[in-house]
């Protein structure tokens, strides 16, 4: 068989097609959304690990609230942050694996209300659910405004397990 003639066909037939060519920068809007989505379905089955391994027994809808663009922090009982989800870079500048360990207090600076603050604080202390907008900073040390709706989370014995914020820029 001479391949010669098997090129020559196809190349035929591919020319014959009709079909609308997309530009190259339309990939690029499709990528970033298969990037997000890919994100999104990551923090969802780790948030889903978390509830499992530690028996959490409050049930959050973590897919909408991944859906509607949220920034899920999770912390331990002592406040350090054992998960934040991959969009938090989008508004703190922050890659989620940097904050790993951290305190949400590296958010705060000098613009941050010390009465907002001490008002979070008094929530987190008598483990109440609390929503609050507090002046927060990137990275770059720009300011910006995030609502906070912060909840304890017990585990199935009735011990405090953790504490989770769904965050959005205000």
């Amino acid at each position: 068989m001479d391949l010669r003639e098997y090129d020559t066909a196809k190349y035929h037939y591919y020319n014959t097609l009709n079909y609308n060519r997309l530009p190259l920068t339309s990939w690029d809007f499709y990528g970033q959304f298969l990037q997000g989505l890919n994100y999104n379905l990551s923090d969802l089955k780790m948030l889903e690990n978390l509830t499992e391994s530690h028996n959490w027994t409050s049930s959050f809808d973590f897919k909408k609230e991944l859906q509607q663009e949220n920034i899920i922090v999770v912390t331990d009982s002592n406040l350090k942050i054992v998960f934040a989800s991959h969009n938090i870079v989008t508004m703190t500048g922050y890659e989620s694996q940097e904050l790993i360990g951290g305190s949400p207090k590296l958010f705060q600076g000098k613009a941050t209300s010390k009465k907002t603050s001490a008002e979070i604080k008094k929530a987190i202390d008598a483990r109440l659910p609390f929503e609050k907008t507090v002046v927060n900073y990137k990275k770059s040390g720009e300011m910006y405004d995030c609502h906070i709706k912060g909840f304890p989370v017990f585990n199935k014995k009735g011990e405090l397990s953790h504490f989770i914020a769904f965050e959005r820029a205000a």
